[in-house]
């Protein structure tokens, strides 16, 4: 048994541990957000965070993310209540197949959560391992550069709020 734990929930799964996380995910926990694009680790639709990191789930064993956090797609938002990222993105109409979204999405999160004033060439390098067909590239970085601003907004926020108290 291997012990994980996928958007703040502990997870146990019986899977051998060479498996490839983004299979443990699809096929054991029932997780749909990332898919399954080249499986070799270059168009970047498998894309979860681990550590804090934006990582290929395609290419990287179970194994090596026991007792490591995980935030994959669904960790986000859902679609009663999108998460600030995902907004910016309905809002933007970003996405446009979607098949590589949820992938692009957990790369711009990873970027958001360490600097929420990204500018707009850094949001173009961080995001490049993740390939885009449809062309939605510019609405895309829209996207990242909103959610970056309401994020800068809600820390301003909690910080008056915290500072009055």
């Amino acid at each position: 048994m291997i012990s994980l734990t996928v958007n703040g929930k502990p997870q146990r799964v019986d899977a051998d541990p060479a498996t490839p996380l983004l299979y443990v995910l699809r096929n054991d926990l029932q997780m749909n957000g990332a898919k399954f694009g080249c499986g070799l680790g270059q168009c970047g639709a498998c894309t979860v965070m681990i550590d804090g990191e934006a990582q290929f789930s395609c290419v990287t064993p179970v194994s090596s993310v026991q007792d490591r956090p995980i935030k994959t797609v669904e960790g986000l938002g859902t679609a009663d209540d999108p998460g600030p990222l995902q907004r910016a993105f309905i809002e933007e109409q970003a996405a446009q197949c979607g098949y590589c979204i949820a992938g692009v999405l957990m790369r711009a999160q990873a970027l958001l959560e360490k600097n929420p004033a990204v500018s707009e060439a850094e949001i173009r390098a961080g995001l490049s391992p993740n390939l885009c067909r449809c062309g939605s590239h510019a609405r895309i970085v829209r996207a990242v550069r909103r959610a970056g601003a309401a994020m800068q907004r809600a820390d301003a926020d909690r910080q008056t709020k915290g500072a009055a108290q």
